[in-house]
């Protein structure tokens, strides 16, 4: 069994823990919106002192911020949707689009509203 069968298994038969971590997700948003606006003098000063190395290690950080919320959000989240769904596929964007370089944008505004129309 796949990790992302596995995933859906346990959120759907643990309903409350999944909502939990979708809790999660939005409390570590807001918490990184917090901490920008409160620190972001502090962090500035931080990076100036050495550019390359607190550089890298602020991008990792945010990196890491970004990597928890989207797991925190496919958790909550894996309960939704068919059995017989793929676990991990992409919207058609990114092959399928039109010739035109806007293309890719129409594509990908109509699987959001795909999207919100499943999960409704």
């Amino acid at each position: 069994m796949t990790v992302c069968r596995e995933i859906k298994t346990f959120s759907r038969a643990h309903e409350r823990i999944a909502d939990f971590f979708s809790l999660l997700a939005v409390a570590l948003i807001f918490a990184t919106v917090w901490a920008t606006l409160q620190y972001h003098q502090v962090v500035l000063d931080w990076l100036r002192q050495d550019a390359l190395l607190n550089g890298t290690i602020m991008i990792a950080v945010l990196v890491l911020d970004v990597f928890l919320v989207l797991a925190f959000l496919a958790i909550g989240s894996a309960r939704f949707g068919d059995d017989g769904e793929k676990c991990f596929g992409t919207f058609r964007g990114r092959r399928h689009h039109t010739g035109s370089p806007l293309g890719i944008f129409t594509t990908w505004i109509n699987h959001m509203e795909n999207v919100g129309k499943k999960h409704r």
